[in-house]
C-alpha cells in the first residue's frame, strides 16, 4: 500500500473516489445547517444519498476577511479546495473534497473544520454533500 492511499484511507478517502466537483448534475443529497443535529441523525434523514459513492462534501463558513487566507491554507493541508469566497465581511467561505461520506467521518471532518473556523474567528453555518443526480451515478 503506498504512503498516499494510506493517507486516503485513514481520512475515509480511497483511489476510487474520484468526482469531479464541477459537475454540473450534483445535486444536494444530505445536509444539516442545525449544530445541534448529529451527522448520523442528517444522514438517516437523506433520501437521495448513495452511501457508497463518493460526495463533494462541502463545509459553509463564516469567517473576517483578514482570516480567509490562514483558513484556506490550513484547509488545504487536510485536502479542502476552494468552492466559494464570498465578497462581504464577514466572508461567506465554501470548502469542500471529495470522500465517500459515512456518519463518523462527517462528524469528524465537521469538527475539524470547526475548529479552524473558531481559531480565526470564525464559525460554521453547516455543510452539504453532493452527487450526481442520475441513478447509477
Amino acid at each position: 500500500m503506498s504512503v498516499k492511499s494510506w493517507w486516503r484511507r485513514l481520512l475515509g478517502r480511497s483511489a476510487t473516489t474520484e468526482l469531479d466537483p464541477a459537475r454540473p448534475d450534483l445535486v444536494v443529497v444530505a445536509s444539516s445547517f442545525d449544530d445541534a443535529e448529529a451527522c448520523s441523525t442528517a444522514l438517516g434523514k437523506a433520501l437521495d444519498w448513495t452511501a457508497d459513492q463518493p460526495v463533494v462534501l462541502r463545509h459553509h463558513l463564516r469567517v473576517p476577511a483578514a482570516q480567509v487566507n490562514a483558513v484556506q491554507v490550513i484547509a488545504a493541508q487536510i485536502g479542502y479546495d476552494t468552492a466559494a469566497v464570498g465578497e462581504s465581511d464577514p466572508v461567506k467561505l465554501v470548502l469542500q473534497r471529495v470522500q465517500v461520506l459515512d456518519a463518523l467521518h462527517c462528524s469528524q471532518e465537521r469538527s475539524r473544520i470547526t475548529a479552524i473556523a473558531h481559531r480565526h474567528d470564525g464559525d460554521v453555518l453547516g455543510w452539504d454533500a453532493l452527487q450526481p443526480a442520475e441513478p447509477g451515478r
